[in-house]
């Protein structure tokens, strides 16, 4: 029997005209859906098959932040 492990993973979202598309930075791997929701699962999806070809080692969480840009 296979044991699995659970690892949690960053989505990066954004909307282009009528799609979210969502991005996990630590695998590179890339989705799309109509909604977010959706967007999420296909990510899921995409990232579950990518590991099974090419396993993980352990992922270290990216930092994320924030900042401001001034625009003229």
């Amino acid at each position: 029997m296979c044991k699995m492990d659970t690892k949690v993973f960053i989505a990066i979202i954004h909307k282009e005209k009528d799609l979210f598309i969502t991005e996990c930075p630590e695998i590179s791997t890339l989705s799309q859906g109509l909604t977010i929701k959706e967007s999420l699962y296909n990510l899921k999806e995409a990232t579950e098959l990518f590991l099974e070809e090419f396993p993980a080692p352990d992922v270290n969480q990216p930092i994320i932040a924030t900042f401001e840009v001034s625009s003229v």
